[in-house]
């Protein structure tokens, strides 16, 4: 790297480096910083409202009756979730969604009415959600996505139809979600993953009559557009749970009931694990520590949750799983309810 001279006030690495370039600072007798090569520099990671640092949330679900409760439980230590809001309607089977701020849930609802509602909660502080928006379409049983702008939500089912619609809502203000695209096949409670610049949709369940699906679709961020199928999950399964787990790498389905005539009815305990840098199957990478289906993501930056579901009854466990190696979960703490269908959120 040539010399180059830079206010005292202001250093920037040249616009030419990458990561993995050196950059040695120093002072000469002009009071300006010399930089040669040798030391590293490295960009700003991206951000994204994927995974979080200090505290997992999951919202809503079914308990017997439908259940409004935002729980909350720490990344930090293995601790049992507490109770810091309600959400503004009683419902379960809806996406969820997280931006740096906030927490969302969309769609969802009992058998009867579904809800377009997209409700809002803050991070900051233990509170209740607001309505802050409208689905363009009314779903229930729909899968989450975010980009660290949008909210998205893929899927889910209208009376009586399998939806393939693609909607997505802004984070900057509080309004109503509009029509975007298409899923590859219309199918309802799949899982929603999402890296720094796509969205996907894996698995799900079809028609009547249509076994779940192997499926996993994906879409940019970066464009309103339709979805593609890029691969298959090892296992067809259905009702894994709204939102999914998600690395730097890596997305994350766990668990869910495979009602694949050619695979085995019934419900698993799998993790499965697909690259979002190369368009691959996933692969079987671990256990959770019971079969069940229902549950639903969150992510740490170094550990997957999956929390709830039923197995078959209701449970409350939080099970964790790393991301640094491929290995089974543990069973680290419970909710404050025992309820399946529920949205997950990160901060």
């Amino acid at each position: 790297m040539a010399e180059q001279k830079i206010p005292i006030h202001s250093i920037t690495a040249p616009a030419s480096a990458v990561d993995g370039d050196k950059m040695a600072v120093d002072f000469n007798a002009g009071g300006v910083i010399r930089m040669s090569s040798d030391t590293f520099i490295s960009p700003a990671p991206v951000s994204t409202q994927v995974q979080g640092t200090t505290s997992g949330y999951t919202s809503g679900g079914l308990l017997g009756g439908n259940s409004n409760v935002i729980d909350k439980f720490p990344f930090a230590s293995d601790t049992d979730a507490t109770d810091v809001g309600d959400l503004t309607q009683s419902r379960e089977r809806m996406a969820g969604a997280s931006s740096s701020s906030h927490g969302y849930t969309s769609g969802g609802g009992t058998s009867s009415p579904f809800l377009n509602t997209i409700d809002k909660f803050p991070f900051s502080t233990d509170t209740n959600a607001s309505d802050v928006g409208d689905l363009a379409i009314t779903v229930r049983g729909n899968s989450g996505q975010n980009s660290t702008t949008d909210g998205y939500t893929t899927g889910g089912q209208t009376t009586p139809t399998y939806v393939d619609n693609m909607q997505k809502f802004t984070f900057s203000s509080d309004s109503n979600a509009t029509d975007i695209g298409e899923l590859t096949e219309a199918r309802r409670i799949g899982t929603g993953n999402s890296s720094t610049t796509h969205g996907y949709h894996a698995g799900g369940l079809g028609p009547s009559g249509v076994p779940s699906y192997h499926l996993i679709d994906k879409f940019p961020f970066s464009t309103d557009q339709s979805s593609s199928d890029i691969a298959e999950l090892s296992a067809s399964v259905y009702n894994t749970g709204p939102n999914g787990q998600n690395s730097d790498s890596h997305g994350y389905v766990a668990g869910g009931y495979d009602n694949d005539p050619a695979g085995g009815v019934g419900v698993i305990n799998i993790i499965q694990k697909y690259s979002f840098s190369v368009d691959a199957n996933s692969t079987d990478v671990g256990d959770l520590t019971a079969t069940i289906f229902g549950g639903t993501g969150q992510s740490s930056t170094s550990d997957g949750y999956q929390s709830g579901g039923q197995a078959p009854s209701y449970s409350n466990k939080i099970d964790k799983f790393p991301f640094s190696s491929d290995s089974n979960a543990t069973d680290v703490a419970n909710l404050t309810q025992a309820r399946t269908g529920q949205a997950g959120q990160q901060v």
